[in-house]
């Protein structure tokens, strides 16, 4: 399992949700981890929520989703991009 680490690297001109780069929302999935994470858009989770947990999972070298840096929330005109960290949870 993977613990997801999720900043915000580009704001193009102004996010309803106020992200800010730098902002984090941090997954260790199945939670948000609330004290950990700046803040949660609803929308920016909506077209996050796909990639969540493949990512949080070992995956294949060969699996595209292992190649997965960057996302982007759904807005069409300013999407916020977040940086995509995977980091080896311990057992």
């Amino acid at each position: 399992m993977y613990k997801l680490i999720l900043e915000v690297t580009q704001v193009p001109k102004k996010c309803a949700a106020g992200y800010k780069i730098g902002d984090k929302i941090v997954i260790e999935d199945p939670k948000i981890m609330l004290n950990e994470s700046t803040n949660v858009c609803l929308y920016a989770l909506s077209s996050l929520m796909p990639y969540l947990t493949p990512l949080s999972r070992e995956l294949m070298k060969d699996d595209w989703m292992s190649n997965v840096t960057e996302l982007s929330c759904q807005d069409p005109s300013d999407a916020v991009r977040f940086r995509v960290t995977r980091v080896k949870s311990t057992p």
